[in-house]
């Protein structure tokens, strides 16, 4: 468990609708996992999809109600579950059984007798693995520099959100931002100091969001964009502001910059839905650079909403 030892122990949930079962895996994986067990299709889907999911299912196949075949596939079609890894573990051994298990996405497959030794290295390999992957898209999805989501995983989580705005018909809200005369800063206190001004700037915009759902990512150069899902144009600027105040208020100095002696931002927001509508993300987000233009018109350091 080395690779592991740094990390929180990871959630496991074991599906069987006979209680033997789940008390033997539970008590097979206990000093290593935190177990959760549900013995109907039912409260395994409820668990996985629920606020704490596990990171692993073992998971019978044959349950009344549900069977494990569908919980799976259920999990496969869920975007908040489909992620999670299922073993299945069953008394099932034909070839036909393992190969539809693993059609419908699981991992791995482990016939009933099984060797307690297997079904903990089975699991902890697996469960590995996944740390692994999840650090690889975490690092794919980051700018190097700042360390908040970078402009890649942006694009793609605006695309979710539109999708799931125009099916609730809700507002989608996004704040362009630009750092003041940033080139004169870099030219003025050097490309290493620029770097620190950027990381401090990315972490101010970060602790002004509060909601898990809510996103500010590094666009480019000294360009940021926030992803504000469920928010009217009121509230965007009002974020907006929050955000170009705490940047102003950190007074991180700037002496260069006409507009202020410190470093400060100018922002440019604009909304979909409601009484804003915009045909598609392009449109949504060249409204933002917009408005993000207007402010640097009108003397940077403020807030320009797009209007339509």
């Amino acid at each position: 468990m080395s690779d592991l030892a740094l990390q929180e122990k990871a959630t496991i949930l074991v599906v069987d609708d006979q209680r033997s079962n789940l008390m033997v895996l539970s008590k097979l994986l206990k000093d290593d996992y935190r177990v959760l067990v549900a013995n109907n299709g039912a409260k395994a889907l409820a668990l996985s999809t629920g606020d704490h999911p596990p990171v692993l299912v073992l998971l019978d196949i044959e349950m009344p109600g549900i069977d494990g075949y569908e919980v799976c596939r259920r999990l496969k079609a869920n975007e908040k579950a489909n992620a999670i890894a299922v073993i299945f573990v069953t008394a099932r051994d034909a070839a036909e059984d393992e190969e539809k298990g693993l059609r419908l996405g699981a991992v791995d497959y482990i016939s009933k007798p099984f060797h307690p030794a297997i079904v903990r290295a089975r699991v902890r390999n697996h469960i590995e693995l996944k740390i692994k992957t999840d650090l690889l898209e975490s690092l794919s999805n980051q700018d190097g520099l700042t360390r908040i989501p970078n402009r890649r995983h942006f694009e793609d989580r605006i695309q979710a959100e539109w999708s799931r705005a125009n099916r609730g018909d809700k507002c989608l809200s996004v704040i362009m931002m630009d750092i003041d005369h940033f080139k004169s800063y870099n030219d003025h206190y050097g490309h290493g100091a620029g770097d620190d001004c950027l990381r401090r700037v990315a972490m101010l915009l970060k602790t002004t969001l509060k909601r898990p759902m809510d996103m500010v990512a590094r666009y480019g150069g000294e360009e940021f964009v926030a992803l504000l899902p469920d928010t009217d144009p009121n509230g965007a600027r009002y974020v907006a502001e929050q955000m170009r105040s705490m940047v102003e208020a950190a007074a991180i100095p700037h002496d260069q910059s006409p507009t202020q002696p410190v470093v400060t931002l100018s922002c440019g927001v604009a909304s979909s839905g409601g009484q804003s509508p915009k045909s598609d993300v392009a449109a949504l987000l060249q409204c933002a650079d917009q408005a993000l233009y207007r402010a640097k018109q009108q003397g940077r350091n403020l807030v320009h909403a797009c209007t339509t």
